[in-house]
């Protein structure tokens, strides 16, 4: 019995590197368009509600804002499943969405079950993941600043502090 003869490529998983890269490169722009999106919104919005003294607004759009941000990623892992679905890596589409989002988490719960060509693609995978959920987090971060003073401001209010350290919050 002769052992079958690999070819270069699927040793190298250069089929892998080819889709890993244009749907990395399509995953970057999207969630980049995406963020900028949502933190374009939330910062004009939340601006102005402070202005407005609106304060439990700011708190709404901070938190419809992280979900946006959640349903961004749901949205990858599942373009990262069609993805693997259309070029039949894997059975049916439930899996291999599940498999994305395994991968895309770093979480890894499931087996690899991508064929030999295609291994380093859950690398590509998982790497997308680790970019887009520090960028995620990122964004997040510049969020809370508004989110935190109109908090802040919600309490001193509440305490009927003087107007004098309010307004020096304010300046601050």
């Amino acid at each position: 019995m002769t052992t079958p003869t690999i070819s270069i490529a699927t040793q190298l998983d250069l089929p892998g590197y080819v889709l890993g890269v244009v749907m990395l490169l399509i995953i970057m722009l999207i969630h980049g368009a995406a963020l900028l999106q949502i933190a374009k919104r939330y910062e004009v919005k939340s601006f102005l509600y402070l202005a407005e003294h609106k304060y439990a607004s700011v708190s709404y759009i901070f938190y419809v804002g992280v979900i946006c941000l959640f349903l961004t990623h749901i949205f990858e892992i599942i373009l990262w499943g069609i993805s693997l679905w259309a070029f039949k890596l894997l059975p049916n589409l439930s899996d291999s969405i599940l498999f994305g989002g395994s991968t895309y988490t770093a979480m890894g719960f499931m087996e690899d079950l991508l064929p030999d060509g295609w291994k380093m693609l859950a690398v590509i995978i998982a790497f997308s993941g680790m970019f887009t959920f520090a960028w995620t987090a990122s964004v997040m971060i510049s969020m809370t600043k508004n989110f935190r003073q109109a908090y802040t401001r919600s309490h001193m209010l509440k305490l009927n502090l003087p107007t004098e350290v309010i307004e020096r919050f304010k300046n601050s």
